[in-house]
Order: structure tokens, then C-alpha cells, then sequence
């Protein structure tokens, strides 16, 4: 990524919080991408990376589940946020850029990404990146979504960038209003691929 999108991010990290599903500030949505993510997830202890962490919201939600995990983000100021609010915690934070982390090949058990994707400049090479993170068996799940804003990508395009290095990508629709904080209109999605 560019100096310019890391700037982007950083001066988008004091009020990242605000979305609800960006901060989980409000028990209703922090219960919510709890009860989608958490089930999916191997037993406690799991490497789980975040790319994309940003403020590091998923970040906590799955550390506190007793998951060993890594964030890594773009930017310092999104991090320094990450910190706060992982203090105390066994969490890892890395800055880096989402699309090569810097994590090794096999690495780790599981590969969260949200809404990481439909901002990459090579969205196949990232998901080709992302998936040899993974151990043998590993979990990928990438939360993304078509915004009416036009800007995003479809779960049809998804799975199948997903599809070119995995046998398996499966589509959950993210409809339920807890998730988000309000009613949506536009596209959101969970893609998950065990193999």
C-alpha cells in the first residue's frame, strides 16, 4: 500500500470507533460478530491472524475467547488504538500491510480478514498470500460486502477469487441488523473456506 492510504488510515483512526461494527462499543453488536465468528473458530488456543485489524475490536473479541492472536494493520495509529484496547492481553500487533503480511508461510490456524479485501489492488494475489499463511486444515474467513456506494465486491467474486486457491468457499449472507447496528440495504457478507 501506498504512504497516501496509510495516511488515509490514520487520520481515520480517532473516529474509526464510532461505526458500531467497527468499535463493538454496543453489547448488542459485540454479541453478534461474537456468536457469527466464535462457533467457527478451532478450540482456544487457535493462531488466528487479523489483517486489517484496524482498532482492534475483533482483535480483543477473539483474544478474550482465549485465541493467540495477531493483528496487523496498515497503520500506526489504527495499532496504537489496538493497543489500548488489548492491554493486558497476550495479543501480538504488527504494523504491515494487509495484502503480503508480515507473518510466515503456515503459520497460523485461522485468516480473519473484514473488509480488507475490496481494497486491494490484487485482490487474487492477496487471497493467494493469505491462504499459505494457513496451516494444513487451516480456516479462512473473510468478512466483506458490495456497499451502495458501489465500492466493495460481490459474494459471487469472492468466493471464486477464494475458489482459484481452495476447494471449499461457502457463503453466508450478514443480513441480521445486530451485526451492523441498523438495517442495511446493500450486500454483506461471510465467505469461509476450511480446504
Amino acid at each position: 500500500m501506498s504512504p497516501v492510504t496509510q495516511n488515509v488510515w490514520d487520520a481515520e483512526a480517532a473516529t474509526f470507533d464510532e461505526q458500531p461494527d467497527h468499535g463493538l462499543r454496543d453489547p448488542v453488536v459485540r454479541a453478534a460478530w461474537a456468536e457469527l465468528l466464535l462457533p467457527l473458530l478451532p478450540p482456544a488456543p487457535a493462531g488466528v491472524v487479523d489483517l486489517g485489524c484496524g482498532t482492534g475490536s475483533l482483535t480483543l473479541l477473539l483474544a478474550e475467547a482465549g485465541h493467540e492472536v495477531c493483528g496487523v494493520d496498515l497503520s500506526e495509529r489504527m495499532l496504537d488504538a489496538a493497543r489500548a484496547k488489548t492491554a493486558g492481553l497476550q495479543v501480538e500487533l504488527r504494523l504491515g500491510d494487509a495484502a503480503d503480511p508480515p507473518c510466515p508461510d503456515h503459520s497460523c490456524d485461522v485468516v480473519l480478514v473484514r473488509h480488507v479485501l475490496w481494497a486491494m489492488p490484487d485482490p487474487a494475489a492477496a487471497v493467494g498470500r493469505w491462504v499459505r499463511l494457513l496451516r494444513p486444515g487451516g480456516l479462512l474467513l473473510l468478512v466483506e460486502g458490495r456497499w451502495s456506494t458501489g465500492a466493495g465486491i460481490t459474494a459471487a467474486e469472492c468466493r471464486e477469487l477464494v475458489r482459484a486457491h481452495r476447494e471449499e468457499a461457502t457463503v453466508r449472507q450478514l443480513t441480521d441488523p445486530a451485526l451492523w447496528g441498523a438495517e442495511i440495504e446493500d450486500e454483506r457478507y461471510l465467505v469461509v473456506s476450511r480446504s
